[in-house]
């Protein structure tokens, strides 16, 4: 049992650089060509990359403080904006390494442990927020689908994915009052103290009651999701550009669904070798090169990863400085 753990760490790991190794094949990438775009990468768009790391990062930050000031009990002390960015973009960097959902869970409800209810402000929270992400790329995903069924372009993707998006804005407020009128219906029926079931359905009654579930709240979450997915296709162009690569927003845009869904099956750490595979899969189904996606994918793991850190440690660093201040002027106060 002692050793279960880290052999299977360790051979999800070794699967992560199998993966890289059959791309590198299939994609017939010349390894030394891919260090040395690497090594010779353009400033000015990987500092874009830094930038919009950082609109990302401020972004999800603000989708999670929408659901926390939701469901945060009266007692419960609120984080100010600079400990939700730092937690936020730990998470995100620890992503680059753990499954994504673990790694943002586990930062957010650290960081918020001493501060009330950090299991339901942490990790409900985040799973909660990252539905909306997961929802929005689903919704894309059709979009994508549907636009390499009809052999379309861009035209033909961007009509569609903006129809996907108007139906979910469309469709929040309908979804909102079903739930709450199936939940407020099983919870009347069904008395808390006669079984767990009508309990666990009580304690979600009271949980839509917060605000949690408000077509207002819901509507907020669904253009943070959808801000947040055009950010990430706008990184990952500036990460192509930074290693002298062209590939078209709309491919782009229409391949990163794929990417994000293929994110959720937790297989190797921080998704190594399964986002890269379906990157190429997906932008080769839309009419890029192999040569081509294979670069950007690999070249895209090294820059975002020493983005997401930069952006990290700069965060907790800020987060440190503010608190050390803090600490100083309440000590000058006092004496």
């Amino acid at each position: 049992m002692k050793l279960r753990r880290p052999l299977l760490v360790f051979g999800s790991f070794a699967l992560g650089i199998l993966l890289i190794a059959v791309l590198a094949i299939i994609s017939r990438i010349n390894p030394h060509v891919t260090v040395r775009q690497i090594k010779n990468v353009h400033w000015v768009p990987f500092g874009m990359v830094m930038l919009l790391n950082f609109v990302l990062v401020l972004v999800s930050t603000e989708k999670w403080r929408a659901i926390d000031s939701a469901i945060r009990g009266l007692s419960d002390i609120p984080q100010n904006r600079t400990t939700s960015f730092a937690l936020t973009s730990v998470g995100l960097a620890f992503g680059t390494f753990l499954p994504v959902q673990i790694a943002m869970s586990t930062a957010r409800t650290l960081g918020t442990h001493g501060h009330g209810s950090a299991l339901k402000r942490g990790t409900a929270g985040t799973i909660y927020e990252q539905s909306f992400d997961i929802l929005t790329t689903s919704l894309l995903a059709v979009a994508s689908a549907a636009t390499w069924f009809l052999h379309g372009g861009i035209i033909t993707w961007t009509l569609t994915a903006v129809s996907m998006m108007a139906s979910a804005l469309l469709m929040a407020g309908p979804a909102v009052r079903l739930v709450h009128w199936i939940a407020g219906f099983f919870a009347t029926h069904i008395p808390s103290s006669e079984s767990r079931i009508g309990s666990a359905l009580q304690n979600l009654r009271q949980l839509l009651q917060s605000g949690l579930l408000g077509v207002s709240l819901a509507r907020r979450l669904v253009l943070l999701s959808c801000a947040r997915f055009a950010v990430i296709v706008l990184m990952s162009i500036s990460t192509a550009e930074a290693i002298g690569l062209h590939i078209p927003f709309w491919k782009m845009a229409a391949a990163i669904p794929f990417v994000a869904i293929s994110s959720l099956i937790a297989l190797t750490p921080g998704g190594l070798g399964v986002n890269e595979m379906t990157s190429v899969a997906a932008l080769h189904l839309f009419g890029s090169s192999l040569v081509v996606s294979g670069q950007w994918a690999l070249a895209n793991r090294v820059l975002i990863t020493i983005s997401y850190l930069f952006v990290a440690i700069c965060a907790a660093g800020a987060l440190r400085i503010k608190n050390l201040t803090e600490s100083r002027n309440s000590n000058g106060v006092s004496s």
